[in-house]
């Protein structure tokens, strides 16, 4: 659970050449491309051009490079060539990246086209809320204080939050002990130390919390049909605070780093 300073700072490579994967996303139209086509665009840039391996091919069996959530899909959509992004929707695109033995992993969700004001402010709350957990870690805080942290800010904002999954410890395993709930109480769970190395990544829904999914297919959807929103970082515990070892190119960290 605990990682060494060496470790950390090869998860940081792997952390920033993630960036370097949204960086180039960033620059893509996404609207009339199918998650298909975004899907082969992001292996083409992890394997081809950063030499690194797309850490979530062939984990559970899972055929792709990356989850893409469309609207009302919580997480773990399915890209297909069916799905063509269309002016108006929201899509959630997570991706592990391994380099040298170690994963990192994040997720950003993308106004596609012209968007409503309801579903840009879901989506600005649910980034404020993943930055909000971000800013409770540090040597000595509990798990509790994350998820409470996160879970505060969404129902401030009229939120629910998905309680079916939740954050983890990472590190050369994509999953590893802890797991981050993005709820909770305050001064409970596990206390964190100088080394640990997890996500926080909650997924906000518009309406209520209860998801639906069928047991043999991938996706997961609000029960209610209303859109879902969901960002992540993984991040470091330090002796002072939190390291962000996911940051984007240009994206201002919302709390203390150090």
């Amino acid at each position: 659970m605990i990682k060494s300073a060496a470790e950390i700072e090869l998860m940081a490579q792997s952390g920033s050449l993630l960036a370097d994967v949204f960086d180039a996303l960033g620059g893509l139209r996404l609207e009339g491309m199918s998650t298909l086509q975004v899907n082969d665009f992001v292996e083409r840039v992890i394997v081809d051009e950063l030499q690194a391996r797309p850490a979530s091919k062939g984990q559970y069996g899972f055929p792709h490079v990356l989850n893409a959530s469309i609207d009302n899909v919580v997480c773990h959509g399915m890209p297909t060539a069916d799905d063509v992004l269309r002016s108006g929707q929201i899509v959630n695109l997570d991706i592990t990246l391994e380099k040298n033995g170690y994963i990192a992993d994040s997720s950003t969700t993308y106004l596609v086209g012209e968007v409503a004001y309801p579903a840009r402010r879901l989506v600005s709350t649910a980034y404020e809320a993943m930055w909000k957990g971000i800013a409770a870690v540090r040597p000595g805080a509990r798990l509790g204080d994350i998820g409470h942290a996160i879970e505060r800010h969404a129902r401030a904002n009229g939120y629910s939050v998905v309680k079916e999954y939740c954050g983890h410890g990472i590190g050369r395993q994509m999953h590893e002990e802890p797991q981050v709930l993005h709820y909770g109480r305050p001064g409970t769970g596990l206390e964190l130390k100088e080394g640990m190395v997890f996500t926080i990544e909650p997924m906000l829904n518009e309406g209520k919390a209860a998801i639906r999914s069928h047991p043999d297919e991938w996706p997961v959807y609000t029960r209610d049909g209303k859109l879902s929103a969901q960002f992540e970082h993984t991040v470091a515990v330090t002796r002072t605070g939190v390291r962000v070892l996911t940051l984007r190119r240009g994206e201002t960290p919302r709390c203390r780093i150090g």
